[in-house]
């Protein structure tokens, strides 16, 4: 007979895996951590919100470097030169 758990509460669990010592170390360094644990936990993290640092570059029309100026007949006949 098993406890039941409610999802809600149950927030972090325990898994064992094989990490890559090198690339271990590497991530550590980039991501400032010290620790396994949080060399994975902020690698995962950076991971998971990259689509939403994505989304909001495709969001914002200047995010590229292109101004509400490129419309502007004058301003991009200067910019040809």
């Amino acid at each position: 007979m098993g406890v039941y758990i409610p999802e809600d509460i149950v927030t972090t669990m325990k898994t064992v895996i094989d990490l890559d010592d090198e690339a271990l170390a590497l991530a550590a360094k980039e991501l400032g951590t010290v620790t396994k644990k949080d060399t994975v936990n902020a690698a995962l993290e950076f991971v998971a919100r990259r689509r939403e640092r994505i989304e909001a570059l495709l969001d914002d029309p200047y995010a590229f470097g292109v101004g509400p100026d490129i419309d502007d007949p004058e301003v991009m006949r200067g910019a040809r030169r």
